[in-house]
């Protein structure tokens, strides 16, 4: 039932997909182009996909399994990415832990990088599992290939299983998710599903319909250099005033103060010399009024410094990237109750809560599809300690299968 599953896994994060936040081509690296057309359609026409089509407009690649039945039944997306994050993503080289024993595993000897459970408590949780690791030098790329080796396998299993009638499964896997483009030109209309489903998430049993209200804020800070000896009530130290500024914003509304439903100012990066420097964060909150007022922050603490050096010398440049999906989904919740009553049935217990993040379903749920998101099984992403077990991405695309079996009872 699941002997492809994990030799598809392995296929795609062999390949490099990193996306870059600084290209402005669509996708924003030829790799993932490459990975689409090389890899994602000779598999998507193997498991019985049809009309498999690449688009160069958006750099997603869509296919349809047909309906096998003349009943009304609704037609599902499951959509997945295709890109890795800011990471080390080239000669990314799995390691197998079967029967994991709950200890420390030691990713790489000669540098000493070690998982363990004492930095990463969540080990506990897959003692006797299989585990897939790094081999402590790159990211692994569960974020999101596990997502697309759990889709494509749930659509060989309906595909071979006449007994689960279904509507038209729709697919589609897309570049540039973790640089907050990929679903920016998704062509909603022709995907034509009635809702979809990200397979986006961590651990068994989540499933996220409430994300972040997300921003970028560039700050920009101009100083005026001078020569260090004659310097005195004339030089304006560029980079001071960006720390005065990131010390003005509160300082425990930040990711490694906050939890649950807590928004936070991120700094990114911060570049720049005595002359001119840069910053650049990120704005999160679930709650719209609170995000609103972290926007209205960054421009009061920019006013109050221009204020105080009698010059313009701190400027705020912001952008909206994604909004709360939950504001939409929660005026039709059937999207959700199908995929919790398709997890209950199987014996796992759903996981609700806001995601602290975003996914394409974000995005893509107020461009009108209502696309809420659902575990794919990986945990630590972005970074070396990243790990998936086998059985939880067995578990994912058992979750796919059940939801085509129970749409069945979902009026289209």
């Amino acid at each position: 039932m699941y002997e492809n599953l994990v030799p598809r896994f392995i296929t795609f994060v062999k390949y490099e997909t990193r996306s870059d936040e600084s290209s402005r081509t669509v996708p924003s690296t030829p790799s993932q182009t490459a990975f689409a057309k090389e890899v994602l359609i000779p598999e998507m026409e193997k498991v019985g996909l049809e009309d498999v089509f690449y688009n160069p407009a958006n750099g997603f690649v869509t296919g349809t399994l047909p309906a096998n039945t003349t009943e009304k039944l609704p037609t599902i997306g499951f959509i997945a990415h295709m890109d890795t994050a800011d990471f080390e993503a080239k000669d990314v080289r799995p390691v197998f832990h079967e029967q994991y024993d709950g200890e420390a595993i030691v990713l790489n000897q000669e540098k000493n990088i070690v998982l363990s459970p004492i930095d990463f408590p969540n080990l506990v949780n897959y003692i006797g599992n299989t585990l897939i690791t790094t081999d402590g030098n790159t990211l692994l790329g569960a974020d999101d290939k596990a997502g697309i080796a759990e889709i494509l396998t749930a659509v060989e299993i309906i595909k071979n299983d006449a007994s689960i009638q279904h509507g038209d499964v729709k697919v589609a896997f897309g570049p540039d998710e973790e640089i907050g483009r990929g679903a920016d030109l998704f062509d909603v209309a022709s995907f034509n599903a009635d809702f979809a489903y990200t397979m986006d998430g961590g651990p068994i049993g989540e499933l996220q319909y409430e994300s972040f209200n997300a921003a970028q804020a560039v700050v920009t800070i101009q100083g005026k250099n001078v020569h260090p000896g004659t310097a005195k009530d004339t030089m304006v130290n560029a980079i001071k005033l960006a720390i005065e500024y990131d010390q003005l914003l509160p300082a425990d509304e930040v990711p490694e103060k906050t939890e649950k439903r807590e928004g936070f100012y991120h700094l990114l990066g911060i570049e720049g010399t005595v002359e001119d420097s840069k910053m650049t964060y990120i704005i999160r909150d679930h709650d719209r009024a609170l995000f609103e007022e972290k926007k209205t922050m960054m421009q009061k603490v920019a006013e109050k410094m221009n204020a105080a050096y009698q010059a313009d010398r701190v400027s705020v440049e912001m952008e909206d990237q994604y909004y709360n999906m939950g504001e939409l989904l929660e005026k039709d919740m059937r999207p959700i109750h199908l995929a919790e009553k398709a997890m209950q049935t199987l014996g796992i217990k759903p996981v609700i809560e806001p995601i602290r993040g975003g996914t394409d379903g974000s995005k893509l749920t107020y461009m009108g599809l209502p696309t809420p998101n659902i575990f794919a099984g990986g945990e630590n992403f972005h970074g070396r300690y990243e790990f998936v077990a086998v059985e939880s991405m067995e578990r994912a695309t058992d979750v796919i299968v059940e939801i085509i079996r129970q749409s069945g009872q979902y009026e289209a």
